[in-house]
């Protein structure tokens, strides 16, 4: 096909060895085989594309190692991914000194350092040396790869532990994206590029302040530090400094102080994570500016304050997360107008929040209301729409603490657990027909269990542990055929425990403590014909009367001759002690 200019086979199940013939009059301009099965080595018949612009060998399941020499022997290749294969990459590659690249993508390609021939390229506007076992520090010479041009690098999953060269801002001065993330990174916080959007350095060993030179890079869309050692107080101009901020994520480090307090009107921010640090204060009103926010997680910090009502207003809220703070006080104001129309995950846990939860308080949590649609062919994750970030979080769920590295879009939770809330739960929580985790365990509820929970049809777990519950668990329960975790233990329940559906997989640490209780998984049996007085419990009670009576009766019996021996014996000891006179 003389003619045919571009060729897409990717994502197939192509096999067999990989060739070409009579491709000396080929126009093709891009060949794409990505994620096939073929075999063999590449054939040098590949250096007759005369025409050959873009190449995408990725993941193609060579057993053998790939030759990288190759490449460079066609003559108008500019854009090259061998990512996900085996790579030989021999040193000071001649060829490479005349042929420059545009795009280099050599991800999961086992390198083990920094490829010689990269010293050549000038012209590189895209790298990805991710996922590799690349160790020790970047070399000073690296700095000049694609200075001027360079807008796409990434160096994330390494074995990196810095620069050769430390450098206040990093050099590549149109760099759009940079991404070290998950290597092994020391010293303080790289300050990249003013032309960077997505600044990625998570999980790695920084620490120090970050430097005041953050704030000038204003073009920051995502700014992730999360998972390092930081440390003293979050500069406040984080708050401002950017309009285009849609993502800032700090968590888990050992940040202090107050939050930035001046967040400005038209604030782009989509997510914002300070959890798990030591931050104190309280949540700045500004942040109501942030109409966009969709993730707000403060969880694992020693904030004291009350329960920001005004976070209502924010029309697109689907994530508050305050876990194990401060914050105290009630959550429900009859004066304030009731929100949440789109929250998904809502975790006020391991606070000081108290009061009564009346029915009107979950009428306007619509999310929740919806049932998921868990057949979805290709399933969608809560975060800003790119590929470069999707939002986390810490939950916890079917009684076990969870890491989620991504959030499903039809993921719903809501956890008031440890806090002070008393009173009944009500029974528009069984409005929430999405909610896939609910978790009220160790507060003070009471009153009967409510049996609207049977309409929770999505339920996958359900915690009501340590409270005051009273009266029977409602036969509803049966029809939750997802709940796969179950915890009603020390309550104050009665009566039989429903049998079939997914109660025939609990064990009795989901009913223990509720001494009312009757019926498998528990040993005691329901109804009192079942549990006729046998003979042996009639004798053990008398025998433990008649035990008791001889008790006392040798206890009076010894006293008594005790007392007679003292007294004939050592009447002026007796006389001293008791003041008797005989």
């Amino acid at each position: 096909m003389p003619s045919l200019s571009v060729l897409y086979l990717d994502q197939n199940q192509l096999t067999g060895p990989l060739q070409f013939q009579n491709i000396s009059s080929s126009q093709l301009k891009y060949l794409g085989l990505s994620v096939n099965k073929l075999d063999g080595p590449i054939p040098r018949s590949i250096c007759n594309f005369t025409k050959l612009q873009e190449l995408y060998l990725s993941s193609i399941n060579l057993k053998d190692k790939m030759e990288l020499n190759i490449f460079f022997q066609v003559k108008e290749l500019q854009s090259l991914d061998l990512s996900g294969n085996n790579l030989l990459v021999s040193k000071g590659n001649i060829n490479s000194t005349h042929h420059k690249f545009s795009g280099l993508y050599l991800s999961s390609c086992n390198l083990r350092e920094f490829p010689d021939f990269l010293k050549a390229q000038n012209k590189l506007q895209s790298l990805d040396l991710s996922n590799n076992k690349i160790e020790a520090k970047i070399p000073k010479w690296f700095c000049n790869v694609g200075k001027g041009t360079l807008q796409y690098l990434n160096l994330s999953f390494n074995l990196l532990s810095g620069f050769e060269q430390p450098l206040k801002v990093l050099p590549w001065k149109s760099l759009y994206i940079l991404d070290l993330r998950s290597n092994m990174l020391q010293g303080s916080l790289p300050i990249p590029p003013l032309s960077t959007s997505y600044f990625f350095a998570s999980n790695n060993n920084l620490t120090g302040k970050i430097p005041q030179m953050i704030c000038n890079v204003n073009s920051l869309q995502v700014l992730d530090i999360s998972n390092n050692r930081l440390n003293g107080h979050i500069p406040h101009c984080l708050g401002h400094f950017s309009s285009f901020l849609s993502v800032l994520n700090m968590r888990n480090n050992c940040f202090q102080g107050s939050m930035p307090e001046t967040f400005i009107k038209g604030c782009s921010l989509m997510t914002l994570d300070f959890s798990r640090n030591k931050m104190q204060g309280k949540i700045p009103r500004s942040l109501v500016q942030c109409r966009m926010l969709e993730v707000l997680n403060l969880g694992n910090n020693n904030m004291n304050d009350a329960f920001p009502f005004w976070l209502q207003s924010l029309p697109e809220l689907r994530i508050l997360v305050l876990h194990a703070n401060r914050f105290h006080g009630p959550i429900w104001n009859p004066h304030t107008r009731f929100g949440f129309s789109k929250l998904h995950v809502i975790d006020l846990s391991h606070n000081n929040f108290s009061g009564r939860l009346p029915s009107e308080y979950f009428r306007t949590w619509n999310a929740m209301q919806m049932v998921p649609a868990k057949d979805k062919a290709q399933p969608e994750y809560m975060g800003i729409q790119s590929n470069y970030y999707k939002d986390s979080m810490t939950v916890v769920n079917k009684g076990l603490e969870i890491f989620l590295v991504k959030i499903l879009t039809i993921f719903t939770a809501i956890d008031l657990s440890n806090n002070r809330f008393y009173g009944e739960i009500p029974n528009s929580v069984g409005n929430l027909k999405g909610l896939i985790v609910l978790n009220l365990s160790s507060n003070s509820f009471m009153g009967h269990f409510p049996s609207s929970l049977g309409n929770l049809t999505a339920l996958e777990s359900l915690d009501l542990s340590q409270n005051e519950l009273s009266g029977e668990i409602p036969q509803q329960l049966i029809g939750l055929t997802f709940l796969e975790y179950l915890n009603l233990s020390h309550n104050q329940l009665v009566g039989p425990i429903p049998q079939g559906g997914q109660f025939s997989t609990f064990e009795i640490s989901s009913f223990e403590g509720n001494f009312g209780l009757c019926g498998s998984p528990l040993l005691n049996k329901c109804g009192h014909s079942e549990i006729p007085p046998s003979k042996e419990s009639s004798f053990g009670e008398w025998f433990s009367w008649k035990v008791v009576v001889i008790g006392y009766a040798c206890g009076f019996v010894i006293g008594l001759v005790t007392g007679h021996v003292i007294i004939s014996k050592r009447p002026n000891w007796f006389v001293r002690t008791f003041r008797v006179n005989l």
